[in-house]
């Protein structure tokens, strides 16, 4: 699969975090095509990735084996007329967007191989979290080449079409919800008298065995809880939990088809 040539339309953050999953597997192909407007953008991507061309027009980076839409969800439908024409039934498209379905991708490509994927950023350093959903006419063979490839970037693992926007809110946008956060217990830490190399061990260390303790020791969220007697914001987890409830269920109502 590595000799595969792969095309992205935008150079932006996701093509990043792909570009940089493969590298650490050294499963970059031999051909890569970047379409980015941005000149910025798509300097600083390949200073990063040398290998990757630039690419003069998105139909010139549709024009490979492997293709995947790396744009926002409004942008998606009318992307895929600009490219419809490089597009072949043999091509794979995977698009990384939420909201705009495979029915509606082939409304617009003549592919009969499209996917749909919700990456996460910690492919980034090849731990992601993501889901991909095929459409009907992808074939058993070419959907197993497909996943072989995309594994390098973490689990990844189908489901169905119906469950991207979920996974879109509750695993690729969720480290968002928790790293400033981090950051903010990351200066206590200093603040109370720890040096940069404490703080980082006992934060991380005790992020991972909170989630372990809550998923493994077979005691109910409310037991697990109630292990700590002390609760310094506890007054404010109502306000915390309406901000969730009231952001995420919006947004969900947003991207979903």
């Amino acid at each position: 699969m590595k000799s595969k040539s792969i095309g992205f339309i935008g150079g932006g953050r996701i093509t990043r975090i792909f570009l940089q999953g493969l590298s650490n597997n050294n499963a970059l192909p031999e051909t890569i095509h970047v379409f980015e407007p941005n000149g910025e953008t798509l300097e600083a991507l390949q200073a990063d990735f040398p290998s990757a061309t630039a690419a003069g027009t998105a139909a010139q980076a549709a024009a490979q084996e492997i293709v995947f839409i790396a744009v926002h969800p409004p942008v998606v439908m009318e992307t895929m007329q600009t490219i419809k024409d490089a597009i072949t039934e043999d091509t794979v498209v995977i698009s990384l967007a939420p909201k705009i379905t495979l029915k509606k991708m082939a409304s617009s490509l003549p592919s009969k191989k499209l996917a749909r994927m919700i990456p996460n950023a910690t492919s980034y350093i090849n731990e992601g979290y993501n889901p991909i959903a095929f459409a009907p006419g992808f074939g058993k063979k070419e959907k197993k080449q497909v996943l072989k490839f995309l594994k390098k970037l973490g689990k990844t693992f189908e489901t169905e079409e119906a469950k991207l926007e979920s996974y879109a809110i509750v695993s690729a946008m969720l480290p968002t919800y928790f790293w400033f956060q981090w950051r903010a217990m990351h200066d206590v830490a200093l603040q109370t008298g720890l040096s940069e190399k404490e703080a980082n061990k006992a934060i991380k260390a005790s992020l991972q065995k909170g989630i372990e303790l809550y998923y493994k020791s077979g005691l109910t969220p409310a037991e697990v809880m109630d292990l700590i007697p002390v609760k310094p914001i506890g007054e404010h987890e109502t306000e915390i939990t309406e901000i969730y409830q009231t952001k995420l269920m919006g947004l969900f109502e947003k991207i979903k088809p």
